[in-house]
């Protein structure tokens, strides 16, 4: 048995890892695009819809542009999904000792949604800064006068130089790397986790909803009662189908937790001070609506990139590769 846990851990961040970085560069742009759609305000759009922003995006910023921020999450992606999986196995196993219902699964989905936010804020909030920086570049383009009313809510230099003061600013290229440093040197650690209570609003909701879901469609999908082997596209679909369901059901929280992580603001954009303050604001000035902008872009980044994680995750492909299966 110690053998067995000793060979799991390895094996879970291999799947973990492969998971998240196929569906990471499958899906990113429509991430980007749904991050510019969430952050611009009524009266401020830039952007249509998902299409537009990648089109644009594309123009101004280059193919790559399109991948701002993407290094982040392939670095962060592989402890961050072989915690979020692994974590919600350990508990499922933990809870089922006396019977597994509905209730011991989304406990077990709320406890994996806890433990993944240790890497999920910080690596959320170095990638929002990164893909919102062309959104906040090409409105100074756009309005040259805002360029002297931009908010830069009392950053540093580093985290502030994203952006050019001339009328027709570029976007000088920040790491996050810098982003880091200079975060952790004004800051302190807990200025990677600014936004940690929005994340929790979102990933424990996410993480109840997405793994109880999944469980049961993935169920649906056994050949016979005999046979627990469940077909990779059956598995696929359900990972699919469950995070897209979580996905719009939690956009609210993600719309404002992306408002709150965002460092920099464009000119008349809003600050807030902490998460009631930011929905109320919302709710004031932009109505009930703004809090699904970027919902379709959301759904469209989750279903894959969870079913391909529970693909790699179910097959074992890890497991495979290490040789411990039978």
């Amino acid at each position: 048995m110690a053998q067995q846990q000793q060979i799991s851990l390895p094996a879970k961040l291999i799947n973990g890892g492969i998971a998240g970085m196929v569906g990471v560069t499958c899906v990113f742009p429509i991430d980007l695009a749904k991050t510019r759609l969430q952050n611009q305000r009524s009266g401020q759009q830039l952007y249509k819809n998902m299409m537009d922003c990648l089109i644009k995006t594309v123009k101004s910023e280059g193919y790559f542009g399109m991948y701002r921020g993407a290094a982040v999450n392939l670095t962060l992606v592989t402890p961050e999904k072989a915690i979020k999986l692994a974590a919600n196995d350990f508990f499922r196993q933990q809870l089922s000792k006396d019977g597994l219902t509905v209730f011991k699964e989304m406990l077990a989905g709320c406890c994996a949604g806890m433990c993944q936010v240790i890497i999920t804020t910080p690596m959320e909030m170095l990638k929002i800064q990164l893909q919102d920086a062309g959104r906040l570049a090409a409105q100074q383009r756009g309005v040259p006068s805002v360029v002297s009313a931009l908010k830069m809510g009392g950053t540093s230099a580093v985290l502030s130089r994203s952006y050019n003061t001339s009328p027709a600013p570029q976007i000088m290229r920040v790491s996050a790397t810098q982003i880091t440093r200079e975060l952790l040197r004004t800051k302190g650690v807990k200025g990677l986790y600014r936004g940690l209570g929005a994340t929790l609003m979102r990933d424990i909701p996410f993480s109840v909803v997405y793994f109880p879901l999944f469980a049961h469609l993935h169920h649906l999908g056994r050949r016979s009662p005999e046979d627990p082997a469940v077909p990779f596209y059956w598995s696929f679909m359900s990972g699919c189908l469950a995070g897209c369901i979580a996905a719009v059901t939690v956009s609210p929280f993600d719309v404002v937790k992306t408002r709150l992580q965002s460092l920099k603001k464009g000119a008349n954009e809003e600050t807030y001070n902490g998460v009631v303050d930011c929905i109320r604001k919302i709710l004031r000035k932009e109505g009930p609506g703004a809090f699904l902008k970027g919902a379709s872009c959301r759904a469209l980044v989750i279903a894959p990139l969870f079913g391909i994680a529970q693909v790699v995750y179910v097959v074992g492909v890890g497991e495979y590769l290490l040789g411990c299966t039978p």
